[in-house]
């Protein structure tokens, strides 16, 4: 079996927009999500770490550009439209293209830690900061937990991908 790289054929070219890419983005999304949810609020606070709270992040957020903030809208902001669709979509359309044309050969596993590196400067750094908490949340502990599990969302949204696309080949 060979080692799939972010500039082999399959990973480099845009995927066509189609069912199947649109449910290739919404189960990876779902995948990483789990993931993320379950070493945020679970495993790392078993572990004594800290646990995540991504809804509360993107509740102030939402109430930051004076939206409806409620849990429910918390909720759908975290798990379908950030963590289903916009993170897979900006793994798939942005990151991995930009990733396989700068460095050719990275590893996929190598390039999606990179860009949940990317996430987590985003959500961590940006919207942490828009929704009135400190910039990386100041640096404590839940940053590097936080840290932790973004790398973790972009790998396995990455391998579920990679999955998908080597059923469909």
């Amino acid at each position: 079996m060979a080692i799939a790289s972010t500039n082999s054929t399959s990973t480099a070219a845009l995927p066509g927009l189609s069912v199947n890419t649109v449910l290739m983005v919404l189960i990876a999304g779902a995948a990483g999500t789990l993931a993320f949810d379950l070493w945020g609020k679970a495993i790392a606070p078993l572990l004594g770490l800290g646990g995540l709270a991504p809804v509360g992040l993107a509740r102030g957020f939402l109430g930051a550009l004076g939206l409806p903030n409620s849990g429910a809208w918390g909720n759908v902001m975290h798990l379908f439209l950030v963590g289903a669709i916009a993170y897979p979509v900006g793994w798939l359309f942005i990151a991995r293209p930009i990733l396989a044309k700068v460095m050719p050969g990275l590893h996929w596993s190598i390039a999606s830690a990179l860009y949940g590196v990317g996430l987590w400067v985003f959500a961590i750094g940006f919207i942490a900061w828009v929704a009135g908490n400190p910039a990386f949340l100041g640096f404590t502990r839940i940053t590097w937990v936080a840290l932790a599990g973004h790398v973790i969302y972009g790998v396995v949204a990455a391998a579920t991908i990679v999955h998908l696309e080597r059923r469909a080949a």
